[in-house]
C-alpha cells in the first residue's frame, strides 16, 4: 500500500518540517532501530528522539538501515539540563550527534526549562549560536510555558521555531497554542494519543467518530492534531500501527467532530508541570 507522505509546515527560520513523525520514547536502542527503519519505509520523514530517551544510537542505526538519503529526513533531538549554558549547548549537541552517527540534526530542542536552575535563557542563546553558524536548520524548546517563552524571546531577540508540549484531546493546551500562534511558533504535540492517566482512545466521542469515518480511534485523534495545524509524533514500535498512524491524509474531520474531540479537554492541570518537573 502506498501512503502519501505527511505535508510539511514552514518554520520561522525557513525549514520545512513534516507534520507527522515517529516518537521514540521510551523505546530502547534495538526496538528503536527496527521502528525507525519500519517508519521510514512506511513514508515517515520526521523522527524524534532525545538524549534522555537513551536511544539516539538506535535512531542512527535505523536511519542507516533504511537506506534513505539523510537530506530527505528531518531529525529532532533534545538535550538535558546539564547542557544549559551558552557554550554547553554546543557540547550537548555534539554529544547527541556522536550517538546518532550523524553530521547534523535538523531541529534541536531544550528538553525542559528547569526554571530552578535558571539557565534556560543561556541554553537557548547557545541554540541561536548554532543556528547562526549553520549547524542547525531550526531551534526550539520542549515543555516551555508562555512565561518561559516570553523570557527567552525578550532576552535573546530570537523566537523558537517549535515548542513541543504534552497535548492530546485530554489536554488541549489552548493558552499555549494561542501564544505560539501569536508568535509564529509551531506547536508540536507529544503523547498525542493521551498516554497513561489521560487515555482518550476509548472515549465514546472518539469511538463514534472512528465509526463515522471508518478509521481507528488513533487515526481520528492524529487527524484532529493535523486539523489544528499541529505537528505530532505518535510513538509506536508495532509495524501495523506505524503504518496506520501515517495513513491519515486522505480524510478530514468536520468542524463539529473537531469541536467534540476538543471538548474532551480536562484542563491545564492534567499536563506535567514544567515549573516543577524536568531533567
Amino acid at each position: 500500500m502506498t501512503i502519501a507522505a505527511a505535508p510539511t509546515v514552514r518554520l520561522l527560520h525557513g525549514a520545512d518540517m513534516p507534520q507527522l513523525g515517529l516518537g521514540t520514547s521510551p523505546m530502547g536502542n534495538t526496538q528503536t532501530e527496527r521502528a525507525v527503519a519500519t517508519a521510514i519505509e512506511a513514508g515517515y520523514r520526521l523522527i524524534d528522539t532525545a538524549e534522555a530517551y537513551g536511544n539516539e544510537l538506535g535512531v542512527g542505526r535505523g536511519i542507516k538501515a533504511s537506506g534513505i538519503a539523510r537530506e530527505e529526513l528531518f531529525i529532532t533531538t533534545k538535550f538535558d539540563r546539564h547542557w544549559h549554558g551558552r557554550d554547553l549547548a554546543a557540547q550537548g549537541y555534539q554529544a547527541s550527534l556522536d550517538r546518532l552517527g550523524l553530521d547534523y540534526a535538523d531541529l534541536l530542542l531544550i528538553h525542559w526549562p528547569n526554571p530552578q536552575l535558571d539557565r534556560y535563557v543561556q541554553a537557548f542563546q547557545g541554540l541561536a549560536d548554532l543556528l547562526d553558524a549553520g549547524r542547525l536548520k531550526a531551534i526550539g524548546t520542549s515543555n516551555f510555558k508562555p512565561t518561559h517563552l516570553d523570557r527567552i524571546i525578550s532576552e535573546t531577540g530570537v523566537v523558537p521555531d517549535v515548542n513541543q508540549i504534552q497535548l492530546s484531546p485530554a489536554v488541549t493546551r489552548d493558552q499555549s497554542r494561542a501564544y505560539h500562534h501569536e508568535h509564529g511558533i509551531v506547536t508540536e504535540s507529544w503523547s498525542p494519543l493521551g498516554g497513561q492517566g489521560t487515555a482518550v482512545l476509548n472515549q465514546p466521542v472518539i469511538l463514534n467518530i472512528a465509526k463515522e469515518t471508518n478509521r481507528t480511534p488513533a487515526q481520528v485523534i492524529l487527524r484532529w492534531n493535523i486539523e489544528l495545524g499541529l505537528v505530532t509524533i505518535p510513538k509506536s514500535s508495532n509495524p501495523q500501527r506505524i503504518h496506520e498512524n501515517i495513513n491519515i491524509f486522505d480524510f478530514t474531520l468536520t468542524p463539529q467532530q473537531i469541536t467534540a474531540i476538543s471538548a474532551l479537554d480536562q484542563g491545564e492541570s492534567t499536563a506535567v508541570d514544567s515549573d516543577k518537573f524536568g531533567h
